[in-house]
């Protein structure tokens, strides 16, 4: 995501390295040529013109530190700024004192409004709550049958309601009398959406509203429609009163409009971004976190997060421990990429690794599953012999191996050529800190194909 908009930042930093001071002819371009980038991005023209104005007036004012070069000041300036635009600091789910809480779901059709919905589920599951979710939407066919299939795959509970029950709010009534018997600490309602805004959808969430009393009206948008969701948002903010948004396909949206625009259109936080399909794939907008990332300067912290919820602790820290050592095996180089596939498509991992210095340009590679899937079967199809040593892997073996795995002898000899590069890397580097970085980075090259 943002990878269109990080492109044209990083370009204006690069016209400024160089300069030894920042004079108003290098703002008046700097903003110009960040305007332009914001305005292709589809951010909203008014957000535009006022993050222009606040941005132009800090580096032309007294607040310019002068340690810093010009592209540092203009960096840390439109960083603050975008963080301002973005919603300061990232915003908290509310929770009644006395459970259940609910929260309710509104959205057009097909903006993901049911998967974020289970999604939703799933991440309190993992954060120490006991969520129930319900499907309210009678009019749509299978619509609650959706959500019950989503519900059963992430192994979420779920409220059916009785056979034939086709009022909204008697199944809304119901799921919360149910969560309060089971001790559900949060009943998530999955509401009707519609292809537009209309009075009979609003008249519906408003009674909801009221009988339901939520602690948290969010809204799902679909970031690949840009400012279109945005002023759907505005619409439901008016009629509804959300209290926050939830940005969905923010994994397929390189331009990032929205995620801007929103904080700012509607007045209410954006407290989730949706990044693929997968359960896990759905984490807490933290605006500073997607600042940087906007910036190129990545996102380390929830790099972090996603690898302690991901790995197995233990076997990390094992790994590591063989990493700098002769004990570094094919089996353990297998291990290595099954836990760092863990954590999600690799080309998402990559894009939160700040884009400077060697490894710029690598948030823009585009990892091709397919070649780690041939890693892994490749040493899957060698014998635990061959595994802990290589060096019996000779031609013959090679054949069966690639036989074996599917794939050709090139592809065999590639990955043991690479594995030998990065081991002996290993431990000729691995008594400095330095060694142990380039070692490290040597090894990331091979999970990435060298990318």
């Amino acid at each position: 995501m943002f990878e269109n908009l990080t492109e044209k930042f990083q370009r204006v930093y690069k016209n400024l390295r160089g300069e030894g001071k920042l004079t108003e002819e290098h703002v008046n371009t700097a903003m110009g040529e960040i305007r332009t980038a914001l305005l292709e991005a589809d951010v909203n023209v008014k957000v535009v013109k006022d993050l222009i104005d606040r941005i132009q007036i800090k580096a032309l004012g007294q607040e310019v530190m002068t340690s810093l070069s010009p592209a540092q000041q203009i960096v840390k300036i439109v960083r603050d700024e975008l963080m301002d635009v973005l919603g300061g600091q990232a915003v908290k789910l509310r929770f009644r004192s006395q459970p259940p809480s609910v929260i309710l779901m509104a959205g057009l059709q097909g903006s993901g409004k049911t998967t974020s919905s289970a999604k939703l589920a799933y991440w309190l599951s993992r954060n120490g709550h006991r969520p129930q979710l319900v499907s309210v939407d009678v009019y749509r066919p299978a619509a609650r049958e959706q959500l019950k299939i989503m519900a059963q795959s992430a192994g979420m509970p779920i409220f059916e309601g009785p056979p034939g029950e086709n009022s909204p709010f008697e199944l809304a009534r119901m799921a919360r009398r149910e969560a309060i018997m089971s001790g559900r600490d949060v009943v998530i309602v999955d509401t009707a959406g519609r292809l537009h805004i209309d009075q009979e959808l609003m008249t519906e969430m408003q009674k909801l509203r009221e009988q339901l009393e939520p602690t948290e009206i969010l809204f799902v948008a679909d970031a690949m429609i840009g400012q279109d969701a945005v002023n759907s948002a505005a619409e439901f903010h008016k009629k509804l009163g959300l209290t926050g948004v939830i940005l969905t396909k923010m994994d397929g949206d390189a331009r990032g409009g929205a995620a801007i625009s929103i904080r700012q259109v509607t007045g209410q936080p954006l407290k989730f971004i949706g990044l693929g399909e997968k359960y896990e794939a759905f984490e807490v907008f933290h605006p500073d976190r997607i600042a940087g990332r906007i910036l190129g300067m990545g996102d380390v912290l929830s790099l972090v997060e996603k690898a302690e919820q991901a790995m197995d602790q233990r076997t990390a820290r094992d790994l590591e421990r063989k990493m700098f050592s002769a004990d570094f095996s094919l089996d353990d180089f297998r291990e290595q990429l099954r836990q760092v596939r863990k954590m999600g498509p690799m080309d998402q991992v990559l894009a939160m690794l700040p884009q400077v210095g060697p490894l710029q340009g690598l948030g823009k590679a585009k990892v091709d599953e397919r070649e780690l899937t041939h890693i892994e079967a490749i040493i899957n199809s060698m014998t635990k012999k061959e595994r802990n040593n290589h060096q019996l892997i000779n031609g013959s073996r090679r054949k069966r191996i690639a036989i074996g795995s599917g794939t050709s002898v090139q592809e065999v000899n590639r990955l043991l050529k690479q594995y030998v590069q990065a081991r002996k890397m290993m431990k000729t580097f691995s008594t400095g800190f330095m060694g142990r970085k380039l070692a490290k980075m040597k090894l990331d090259e091979m999970l990435t194909g060298g990318q």
